[in-house]
């Protein structure tokens, strides 16, 4: 089971020391002068929440690890810029789960309308492409014939009808589900342990995907 290094909290702390950079920005943000650092602020608590939210993820699926799931978290694609918040790997060795995990308004519903993601009144299909292309880097890149790779999109704050909503993507489907409801979603997966398929894929998606550093 890797350790996980949050690299959104990171982010947030880069974001706050290039805004007081030097003494007169800093002495201006303690005054609370500095409208730069302000708005870094606020740009900061958002990745802030996204990291908190990341992290309470990776909790949430901890426990899997005792029926044989390999569990990565904050990964980088090599020769990408962006990281991939988890990467999950069956216990059978047949099927890898890359998932992105999201911090959206609390009480908003979730729904799938007319083929798209909706959380509230905003559009995030986005955000269910976004996670389907990281899937098919991600399988392009493991070169592993035969092991599926599943898109999946972890939702922190809003509600999900049903623990979980499907979309349809121009890289196929994608799961939309609900923090809580997670570890039931990886539990309802093909059953089967194969401690040597599950440790050749593990180590495949370490060589592909090592730890993010930003």
């Amino acid at each position: 089971m890797s350790v996980y290094g949050n690299s959104a909290s990171r982010q947030a702390r880069a974001i706050r020391r290039r805004a007081r950079r030097g003494l007169r920005r800093r002495v201006t943000a303690w005054l609370g002068v500095n409208p730069e650092a302000a708005r870094a602020d606020a740009v900061a608590a958002r990745w802030e929440l996204g990291a908190r939210a990341e992290k309470e993820t990776a909790r949430l699926v901890r426990p899997l690890w005792w029926r044989g799931w390999r569990l990565r978290n904050d990964r980088r694609l090599k020769g990408r810029r962006f990281n991939v918040d988890h990467v999950w790997g069956s216990p059978c060795g047949d099927a890898v789960v890359v998932a992105d995990t999201k911090r959206w308004p609390v009480g908003w519903d979730i729904a799938a309308v007319d083929g798209r993601l909706w959380c509230g009144r905003q559009d995030r299909h986005g955000e269910a492409e976004k996670v389907a292309r990281y899937a098919t880097l991600v399988g392009e890149a493991l070169g592993m014939p035969g092991v599926a790779v599943w898109p999946l999109l972890v939702v922190h704050g809003s509600r999900v009808p049903g623990g979980h909503v499907q979309v349809v993507t121009s890289a196929g489907p994608v799961q939309v589900v609900a923090a809580d409801q997670v570890r039931r979603v990886l539990r309802a997966a093909p059953q089967g342990w194969s401690w040597t398929r599950s440790r050749r894929v593990a180590r495949r998606v370490d060589e592909v995907l090592p730890r993010y550093r930003t």
